[in-house]
């Protein structure tokens, strides 16, 4: 068994959500961890807030992010175990975050022996 991290990717420029509309999918997004949890494949996750965000440039210049070039932000992950790269992505298509028309996941196995901790 595998370990894969699932990036929900969110395109930029869309329309704010309601504090209503961001409760249900938050409501959406833990009932869709809480199946792959009821499958003990669940490891881990969390959100990654935009507020305080910086982004570090290759010549050190810091500035506020994620915003400007990119067209895309990462909104979290989570971690899961899979016997394949397939079964992941069957995970990651049961994602509300791909109610959003434009946003994405991103299916990544995660290295493993390479050295770093």
């Amino acid at each position: 068994m595998e370990e894969y991290a699932l990036i929900m990717r969110h395109e930029d420029g869309a329309a704010v959500a309601s504090p209503e509309q961001m409760q249900a999918w938050m409501k959406q997004t833990m009932d869709w961890i809480g199946s792959i949890a009821a499958q003990n494949k669940f490891v881990s996750g969390t959100g990654l807030p935009f507020d305080g965000a910086r982004v570090v440039k290759s010549d050190k210049t810091v500035t506020n992010g994620p915003f400007g070039e990119v067209k895309e932000t990462i909104g979290g992950f989570i971690v899961v175990k899979a016997s394949s790269v397939e079964e992941a992505v069957e995970f990651a298509k049961g994602c509300p975050v791909l109610q959003g028309e434009g946003n994405t996941m991103e299916v990544r196995k995660i290295a493993k022996g390479d050295g770093v901790h």
